[in-house]
């Protein structure tokens, strides 16, 4: 089979879409059993990229910025050069892992992770919520089979846009073997170079955008006792998003006390070591398809404090704290436990890392292929 990939999701910070993308091409491009080429928006490479742009993380976020209908420009501009490779070279399939797939005269597979523009608005950049719905829905009726992350969102898109279940496939997403339990030891570097100590910090990790609802993580925590506080400060690791200005003034005084530390993006290898030290991850996010990093966090045996809605229990199972994402004070007590009971933090860890086995991204592809094989069945 000859596949083409849209991997444009690669040339920006990994966040849990590139994620995704960067652990289904590196497979696809392993496999001599078929044949697979990457668009990356100027044109189509047999290369699977590990590494983002040199420059994404500060040019992207400010042409969005500054440049008006900068989506709808570049979304012209690449199906021009995607539509040109396609002439090209000639394709049996193409997957788009990322909601808006270019048209295409032959079987189209299109993940789709949520519909949280649709659900939550508000919560995102304004062009963003444009582009969606002027692209989304001819994308859904063009595609032949569409994937998601997990039964949830296939729920929300049945009940939205009235998609037959026959046409959508939940395929889980996986973890990589980079997040496992670790000692003290090995992440002792890593964490002192970010001012951190094995086991005594609570952890948030995302972009910091108004759906991961840190807000109420971050009020939750000022909540605790004051030694608590001290001894467990809050680590926020992840991009600066869109939306932040209140959320980065409330937090400005806990910064300053050293109560509340900021990470920035980080290295996946570092990121590995900063959740497998953590004493426990906090994921109160009002919505969400599926969720990563509380399912890395479970691969390093370490508990989760997650909200109680969306994907998030399908993920977490029974192994964490499940808390509704505006009730504060549930969300204090659950931080209070994690960091004050240490009987219950390692029975639930060690839970967690049991459930984490069933999710992987090896299963992961085996399933997204055998949805490549029913598309061109279908034609």
């Amino acid at each position: 089979m000859r596949i083409a990939f849209n991997a444009t999701a690669l040339l920006s910070p990994l966040t849990g879409i590139g994620q995704y993308a960067m652990e289904l091409a590196q497979r696809l491009a392993a496999n001599p059993e078929h044949e697979t080429h990457f668009f990356y928006g100027t044109g189509f490479s047999r290369e699977a990229r590990t590494e983002p742009l040199p420059a994404a993380r500060h040019l992207f976020p400010w042409v969005r910025r500054l440049v008006p209908n900068s989506y709808g420009i570049s979304r012209a501009l690449q199906g021009r050069m995607f539509n040109k490779g396609v002439r090209t070279t000639g394709f049996d399939l193409y997957h788009d892992p990322n909601y808006l797939a270019y048209p295409f005269r032959g079987p189209t597979v299109t993940t789709v992770h949520d519909l949280s523009w649709i659900r939550f608005p508000e919560a995102h950049p304004v062009e963003r919520v444009r582009a969606m719905n002027r692209y989304f829905e001819p994308v859904l009726r063009r595609s032949t089979l569409l994937l998601t992350d997990s039964d949830f969102v296939k729920r929300e898109v049945m009940e939205v846009f009235s998609v037959p279940a026959s046409q959508i496939i939940t395929v889980p997403l996986g973890v990589s073997p980079l997040f496992h339990p670790r000692s003290a030891d090995q992440t002792r570097a890593v964490l002192q170079a970010n001012g951190l100590v094995h086991g005594e910090y609570v952890l948030a990790v995302g972009t910091l955008e108004p759906r991961k609802n840190l807000t109420s993580a971050l009020r939750a925590h000022a909540a605790l006792p004051e030694a608590v506080q001290q001894r467990f400060p809050l680590v926020l690791a992840g991009l600066k998003g869109w939306h932040t200005d209140a959320l980065e003034k409330e937090m400005a005084p806990r910064v300053a006390s050293g109560r509340v530390r900021l990470t920035g993006y980080l290295s996946r290898d570092d990121l590995a070591c900063v959740i497998a030290g953590a004493c426990t991850l906090v994921y109160p996010s009002i919505y969400e398809g599926f969720g990563l990093p509380p399912l890395e966090a479970m691969a390093c045996g370490v508990p989760t404090v997650v909200s109680n809605r969306a994907s998030l229990p399908e993920v977490v199972g029974d192994t964490g704290r499940l808390v509704e994402p505006d009730d504060v004070d549930a969300l204090r007590e659950a931080m209070l436990e994690m960091a004050t009971a240490p009987d219950v933090r390692d029975r639930l860890g060690a839970a967690a890392l049991a459930r984490s086995r069933r999710f992987t991204w090896d299963a992961c592809m085996d399933q997204t292929m055998a949805a490549y094989k029913a598309a061109v069945a279908r034609g």
